[in-house]
């Protein structure tokens, strides 16, 4: 089967790698990659400039400029769960780190093809027991080191969903579908599937970001 995976070519790299805040992020390399295996929760550019932290529901209905938030905003879920970014924040091409960017739709597939395929991919992704995601946790063993978490996200209209039950994460790939416009691809991984989905969202969402080291 193609993307088996290897001593070879999966495994901690030993690295850990900081954004401008000093938050500092465990990375692991799966097949030729190397990601970070912890969600991104910088408030800040890798320029310098800030992000907008928009608590208010209203306001991040109506807005069409980078901002983040915590989820419920409350920063409690700060260390375990990350940031909640929209897509302005994801298309400045600035969230990242130096030397790192976030994943195009092509990466998530490369990613899925190293680990067997995207209808087994989300078990060997997810972080294992149920420390973060609801019972029955399918088929998570983190064999890839990647670690997903259920984060949830923020609705295009300012609400907060699916913490604990569903994780979703940005791709940088803007695809317009069945007459879908300002669209982007994401990934959804879920507490009860071991597959991780390929699926679409308005860039007003606010989903959680993995990066990944640039080639």
């Amino acid at each position: 089967m193609t993307g088996c995976k290897s001593a070879s070519d999966q495994g901690t790299t030993n690295e850990k790698v900081s954004d401008i805040e000093g938050n500092s992020y465990t990375t692991i390399q799966i097949g030729k990659q190397v990601w970070m295996a912890e969600n991104l929760k910088t408030t800040t550019f890798s320029d310098g400039s800030p992000i907008s932290e928009i608590e208010n529901y209203d306001e991040w209905a109506s807005l069409t400029l980078p901002a983040y938030s915590w989820y419920n905003n409350d920063s409690i879920n700060t260390e375990d769960f990350g940031a909640l970014y929209n897509y302005y924040a994801v298309e400045t091409e600035k969230l990242c780190p130096e030397g790192w960017h976030v994943p195009t739709d092509e990466e998530w597939i490369e990613l899925e093809t190293s680990l067997e395929g995207a209808g087994t991919a989300g078990g060997a992704m997810k972080e294992a027991g149920m420390a973060h995601w609801k019972t029955p946790n399918t088929r998570a063993d983190n064999e890839s080191g990647f670690t997903a978490l259920p984060g949830g996200y923020r609705s295009y209209n300012g609400t907060f969903n699916l913490m604990r039950t569903d994780g979703y994460l940005w791709s940088s790939s803007e695809k317009n579908w069945y007459g879908t416009k300002n669209t982007v691809i994401y990934r959804n991984l879920k507490y009860d599937d071991q597959s991780i989905y390929r699926r679409i969202a308005e860039k007003a969402n606010g989903f959680s970001v993995r990066c990944v080291k640039n080639p």
